[in-house]
């Protein structure tokens, strides 16, 4: 699994990072739809998201692992208003270095964690800033949708196609339907990055479709 997920989270920053070597100044003001944040603090804060591995694998490896990748965004104080209010201002804070700092920032950043991560031990688990036990594929799994979700997110904000590669993709839809999740996608009608953008909010199901969906075992995460 470890394999297949570093696949994914190196496709997906390498993609997102050559997006952003090309933007402009005013692609870094670019409103988002994860209000107050413009582009520059929506980069801010995956670069944040994906540096904390730095921490988690500093830090003492637990004894077990009792979280996975979905366990991970469940509805509790992690999403309430004072935390998402740091995560707010944090982000902004970051970005007021400017756009070319923010994307070499992120380019570092994803980089250093990669290797950090492939370096690892098989089986090697860590612990979230929230507390949760994890295997490092699980929580690498979660830097996965970190990264893809807020990629659609500056995709639309920049008025550009949605850049999710097939590596994210796949990883992230078993995630969501499971291990016959290329047959859900199937039976469901649509593409990978489609069905993902209306997983995670940034599309909307018919009511058949999430129906549907939900009948496949779907997933929900709560977002933040």
């Amino acid at each position: 699994m470890m394999a297949a997920v570093l696949e994914a989270f190196n496709a997906e920053s390498e993609r997102l990072a050559t997006v952003l070597a090309g933007l402009g100044p005013d692609d870094w003001a670019a409103p988002t739809r994860c209000e107050p944040w413009d582009a520059a603090a929506l980069t801010a804060h995956i670069t944040m998201a994906v540096g904390r591995l730095d921490t988690m694998l500093d830090a003492p490896e637990p004894e077990t692992a009792t979280v996975d990748a979905a366990g991970y965004y469940r509805p509790d104080e992690r999403f309430s208003p004072a935390e998402n209010d740091a995560r707010l201002d944090s982000a902004a804070l970051a970005a007021r270095t400017g756009g070319a700092a923010v994307a070499a920032d992120f380019t570092a950043t994803w980089r250093r964690v990669a290797t950090r991560c492939a370096a690892a031990p098989t089986g090697r688990r860590v612990t979230t800033r929230h507390g949760d036990p994890m295997t490092l594929a699980d929580f690498l799994t979660t830097r996965v949708v970190e990264v893809a979700v807020h990629g659609i997110d500056l995709a639309d904000a920049l008025d550009r196609p949605r850049w999710t590669t097939p590596e994210a993709a796949d990883r992230l839809t078993a995630l969501l339907l499971g291990p016959e999740h290329r047959t859900a996608l199937a039976d469901l009608g649509m593409d990978a990055v489609a069905f993902l953008a209306k997983a995670t909010g940034r599309g909307a199901f018919t009511a058949a479709e999430r129906a549907r969906a939900e009948a496949h075992g779907l997933r929900w995460l709560t977002l933040g």
